[in-house]
């Protein structure tokens, strides 16, 4: 059994072997990023914090989806188009709100979960595009690569949401 912090996130392994305890970390900020978007209206999500950004939270989670995407399936030999029209993810249409968006990246999670399962952390990916095109990665890499990712977004997700109601922590 997970243990949580009072807010309902799993507390990240402190001991243990290297990948549940990777793994752990970036259980931790996936659910971070939710708790970020919870309780907000789609106005909300849609609003950028300091200008000259556009970036919102809902720019943040669709981008999120594409970076799960790319990184535990495309990486590691999945051939799969980008989620979005945009290839960042951050292009924001009218019909599409937050809770289509935390659904798709769930989907995205869960996807690259069940297609990683089997590899251990030496195990080889190679990256498709993009400036480092062709580059070997290990599922190692990738891992720690994720757990900056999440943590760089989720400091950007503070200040959107202190922006929007002035709620901070977590």
């Amino acid at each position: 059994m997970t243990a949580t912090l009072p807010d309902g996130r799993p507390i990240p392994l402190m001991t243990g072997a290297e990948r549940p305890m990777l793994e752990s970390w970036l259980a931790f900020h996936r659910a971070t990023l939710e708790a970020k978007c919870a309780g907000l209206d789609d106005a909300q999500v849609r609003r950028a914090a300091a200008e000259p950004s556009a970036l919102t939270l809902l720019g943040l989670v669709q981008h999120l989806a594409e970076v799960e995407r790319n990184w535990f399936q495309r990486v590691f030999g999945l051939d799969v188009p980008t989620v979005y029209d945009s290839e960042d993810g951050y292009a924001i249409v009218p019909e599409r709100g937050m809770e289509e968006a935390l659904a798709v990246w769930r989907g995205e999670i869960e996807r690259g979960q069940a297609h990683c399962a089997g590899l251990e952390p030496d195990d080889l990916g190679r990256i498709p595009d993009g400036p480092m095109a062709g580059a070997e990665v290990s599922l190692r890499w990738v891992l720690i690569h994720m757990v900056e990712e999440y943590a760089r977004h989720n400091g950007h997700a503070d200040i959107l949401r202190e922006s929007i109601d002035g709620t901070t922590g977590a």
